[in-house]
């Protein structure tokens, strides 16, 4: 129950994160954590040009700067597909993002552009250090 409930803790701070991100990039959050028992949106925003934007976090934790240092080094050194956070959006996740997509457009009556993007965050909780990686329109 610990694991769980420390993954979530790290989830949700993850969640905050993109979304100060996203507001620093001149979005505006308009919904978190959007659930249907088919599947959940993180984050929907607005844009600037005033799409909306379904927005799937991925978060990863780590001991310490060195460590993430360490870790985001021997990624770019590989080309073995090591594990990053946004590789976690699969094609099952994906399939349940466009499930909630489609409810929350027409619970919405939604009939302008959107998009899928991921948000992929590296923190070290205790150094209270983030890295974000913005990743636009992931489905075409």
């Amino acid at each position: 129950m610990i694991g769980k409930r420390r993954n979530r803790e790290i989830g949700n701070l993850g969640e905050t994160i993109a979304c100060n991100f996203l507001k620093s990039k001149g979005f505006s959050i308009l919904e978190r954590n959007y659930w249907r028992k088919w599947g959940e949106l993180d984050v929907v925003a607005r844009g600037t040009s005033k799409e909306v934007h379904f927005i799937e976090v991925k978060t990863v934790s780590h001991e310490t700067k060195a460590d993430l240092d360490r870790e985001v080094t021997r990624l770019s050194a590989r080309s073995d597909g090591s594990w990053r956070p946004e590789e976690q959006v699969h094609q099952f996740k994906l399939h349940q993002i466009h499930k909630a997509v489609e409810t929350w457009l027409a619970e919405h009556n939604f009939m302008g552009d959107w998009q899928i993007d991921v948000v992929a965050v590296r923190l070290v909780p205790r150094e209270k250090y983030a890295s974000v990686k913005y990743i636009e329109n992931i489905t075409v």
